[in-house]
């Protein structure tokens, strides 16, 4: 028994090794995306919840700073549209509401400083799958609000990867 716990860790420990040695991270770990410009610009108002995760992900990612004058800035990121919707995906025998689609989608572009376009209108759409129980209304209200922040996050890491993707010969 005592062999077989040893060799059970051994065999844990090695495998750790070879996937650190390999060079593996998971998404979301280690550094941020590095984004060619220097100065970027948010076309996101100061109240919004996205623009705010926007702002503190890129000063995290260090190398590029967010300007309030977009004359000034590399990049300006426009959000041309941002909704959220909730739909009824499925009923019970009684007719109830038994799950809810959430669904959450955003169009931006990207253009530079003379605003020629640097990544064409471009719309992402995320969706999540959510029971529902009469009986438990406040409870999933505050899961519905939880997969909101979710996907927001999602879509925040989303945006950074198209723009990390932009080729510094188009930013320049």
């Amino acid at each position: 028994m005592l062999i077989k716990r040893r060799f059970a860790h051994a065999l844990v420990l090695v495998t750790a090794l070879l996937v650190s040695a390999c060079g593996f991270q998971l998404r979301g770990s280690g550094s941020h995306a590095n984004l060619p410009f220097k100065t970027i610009y948010l076309g996101v108002s100061d109240a919004s919840p996205l623009g705010n995760d926007l702002k503190r992900y890129i000063a995290g990612a260090g190398g590029t700073t967010v300007v309030s004058d977009p004359k000034a800035a590399q990049a300006n990121v426009e959000i041309l549209s941002e909704t959220r919707n909730k739909t009824i995906l499925s009923l019970n025998s009684q007719g109830r509401i038994r799950e809810y689609s959430l669904s959450y989608t955003l169009s931006f572009q990207v253009k530079d400083g003379k605003n020629n376009i640097l990544l064409a209108p471009t719309t992402i759409t995320l969706n999540r799958i959510i029971s529902f129980n009469e009986s438990q209304v406040l409870a999933k209200e505050s899961e519905e609000a939880s997969l909101y922040r979710d996907m927001q996050s999602d879509m925040v890491q989303q945006i950074l990867r198209r723009l990390a993707a932009i080729k510094p010969a188009a930013a320049s």
